[in-house]
């Protein structure tokens, strides 16, 4: 199978397994993708998803332009005909879930690569990753949301110079602006991405949804109605069962079982 699901202690770990074709997205990967983000969205037994990639040269780099042939539809069927095949745009808009991603990135993360790691909450780079959108090198544009959230991630100086120049940059810069939080040994990688998963997986489950909801959709908002939106969610959570055993394990010195309720 090109991509994997294993699910152990509350975490799904995901894993692009096409190593001889740098882990690119060939049409069963893309549907395997769709099944597993839909698996991960429904399954109570996982609160947090780790995305990462066999082999250690590349995470992803896109589309697989050798298995993924020209449509035979207009753009217009592919963009608004709701039986239209799906580009490769519109499946990595449909990937999203209200339970953290954190993404694990092992070498090359270009083209697609690079955006679909952009819809992670969180990206952990091996010291080896090289992170490029190259799309203006060959007339294109990166199509795949990677000209809006790129520019969401980092800013606009740094974001605009990958986005124009289409100029590879190394582990070490994309930690300086912002587009990994951390760098470490190829060989802690996914150690260090399994930990942190852990680590949210023993939160309320309830709470880090509506935490990562009210960041994904407030930063779209002005400031005084996500101020809102975040009051209206802490009154939703304030009389969970989750809360009051957060509250009771604190007063008692010991770890909370959440049960997402």
């Amino acid at each position: 199978m090109p991509v994997t699901l294993q699910i152990q202690d509350y975490v799904a770990t995901v894993t692009l397994d096409r190593p001889e074709a740098l882990n690119s997205l060939d049409p069963e990967s893309i549907t395997q993708l769709k099944e597993i983000w839909a698996e991960i969205t429904r399954n109570p037994e996982i609160r947090v998803a780790v995305l990462t990639a066999a082999g250690e040269k590349a995470f992803c780099t896109g589309a697989d332009l050798k298995k993924t042939m020209p449509p035979k539809e207009s753009f217009a069927q592919l963009h608004y005909a709701p039986a239209g095949a799906e580009t490769f745009a519109a499946v990595l808009s449909k990937l999203y879930t209200d339970k953290p991603v954190i993404c694990a990135i092992n070498g090359y993360a270009l083209g697609g690569g690079l955006e679909l790691a952009l819809l992670c909450d969180v990206r952990i780079a091996s010291t080896r990753a090289i992170f490029s959108l190259p799309e203006v090198c060959i007339g294109s544009i990166p199509g795949a949301g990677g000209t809006q959230r790129l520019i969401r991630t980092v800013g606009r100086s740094d974001a605009m110079l990958m986005l124009l120049t289409g100029e590879r940059i190394d582990a070490a810069e994309a930690l300086r602006i912002g587009l990994v939080s951390r760098v470490v040994e190829p060989e802690q990688l996914l150690p260090t991405a399994q930990a942190l998963a852990e680590k949210i997986a023993g939160n309320a489950p309830l709470a880090v949804a509506a935490v990562k909801r009210l960041a994904s959709i407030g930063g779209e908002l002005p400031l005084a109605a996500g101020l809102e939106l975040e009051q209206h969610a802490f009154g939703v959570l304030r009389d969970s069962e989750d809360r009051i055993e957060g509250r009771k394990a604190f007063a008692e010195k010991r770890k909370p079982n959440f049960r997402g309720c």
